[in-house]
Parts: C-alpha cells; structure tokens; sequence
C-alpha cells in the first residue's frame, strides 16, 4: 500500500494547511495500479528571480528506491516543453510505495519565454 512521507526539512516547515491540502490530494489518488512513477502536480509559480517553481507529489509505485542522479524533467504546457532540466538532487531518495511531496526549481535559462502557468505538468525522462 502506498504511503506519504515528507523529506525531513518539509515536514519541520510545512505550514498545516498546506500539509492539510497534500494529504486530501494524497488521500484521493488511486494509485494501486501502477509500478512505476507518477508526478501529481500541486502548483507552479515564478519567484522573484524568474526561476520556475513546480510542486508535485512524487509516487514511487515501484519496488526499488527512487532516487533524482541525473534525472531529466520536462514541463509541458498545451503539448510544448517550455523548461527542460536535469536534477541531481542527492538528499531527495524515495522508498518504494511512496509518495512524497516536492519542490522541483527550473533555473532561468532553463525556460521558455512563453510560460503561461496554467494546465502544466511535469514529464519524467528516463534514459
């Protein structure tokens, strides 16, 4: 059966209703056929340095450890990639049947001028 976990730092400094909100997200997802990865998107945003912000719930449906060495995510708006990045994020290891909230950070140059905000998801690249 799959679980929700937070990485350590989010479950410090996560506000209640925010955790309230993923664990409702969570709580509603069918997820018990699949073995692979899912992305649930939770939000997007720019900062104030026009770097692209992506939520997500990462579901880990498989039996291994899922970890982001070299890990190449697209965001895709109305069937366009408008960002397109490789994460290597050492801190970031899943466990199997797990799911778990996270903040993917597309650097500036990373991204299209055309972003929208609106409707996209992200797409996991698996060589």
């Amino acid at each position: 059966m799959q679980k929700l976990q937070f990485e350590e730092k989010w479950d410090k400094a996560i506000a209640k209703k925010d955790r309230k909100r993923i664990e409702q997200i969570f709580s509603e997802l069918d997820l018990t056929n699949n073995s692979g990865i899912q992305l649930t998107r939770l939000s997007q945003a720019q900062n104030y340095r026009g770097e692209l912000l992506v939520m997500v719930l990462i579901h880990n449906t498989s039996d291994q450890i899922l970890n982001f060495d070299g890990t190449k995510l697209h965001y895709i708006e109305n069937n366009e990639i408008l960002a397109n990045h490789t994460f290597t994020l050492p801190s970031l290891v899943i466990e199997p049947k797990t799911s778990m909230p996270w903040t993917f950070i597309f650097p500036v140059e990373t991204i299209q001028p055309h972003v929208s905000l609106e409707n996209g998801y992200l797409e996991l690249i698996r060589s």
